[in-house]
């Protein structure tokens, strides 16, 4: 152990009483919670209005016992909740709350991404929009609304900043 923290030591000019703390990542956080392969399927599911069981293991193909624990891992992260509708049999549904509603746009980015690197030239599910167009995802900031392009966000805080663009 005391020849890993010399070691460890050159790299890192730190003192050794200095504990590094685990850096804050939201992205490592998030795929916590909806990166498994069934977690993203499951809120699309819901928001196309399949809300059973029955419909979103047969939608997602997920076997029942893998379904059930995700469900039960996306419920106690909030986000997605679970309703009663029959007593007799107890029957319930699922359906996304606020946080799940907020994935629309993953779920939109990941099906872009996927029609283009993944299926290039299959027929993929095509979304149009209200106003008549095919819709194509696109990431725009907030305040001026431009779109935005590779190397224009600059990385300013964080518990770890670092000097980096995106």
């Amino acid at each position: 152990m005391d020849i890993l923290l010399t070691l460890w030591s050159k790299l890192l000019p730190v003192s050794p009483e200095c504990k590094l703390s685990p850096r804050v990542c939201s992205v490592t956080d998030a795929l916590s919670i909806v990166g498994d392969r069934y977690a993203l399927l499951v809120a699309r599911e819901i928001r196309y209005g399949h809300t059973r069981f029955q419909d979103i293991a047969m939608s997602t193909g997920a076997p029942r016992d893998v379904l059930t624990a995700r469900l039960r891992k996306l419920e106690h992260a909030g986000v997605i909740e679970r309703r009663q509708y029959s007593q007799r049999p107890p029957r319930h549904e699922y359906l996304l709350t606020d946080a799940g509603h907020a994935l629309r746009p993953i779920l939109l980015a990941l099906k872009e991404w996927g029609d283009q690197y993944i299926n290039p030239g299959a027929e993929p599910v095509i979304f149009q929009h209200t106003c008549g167009a095919e819709f194509h995802p696109l990431t725009v900031c907030a305040t001026c609304n431009e779109p935005v392009c590779d190397g224009e966000l600059t990385v300013t805080g964080g518990t770890h900043p670092v000097e980096a663009t995106m």
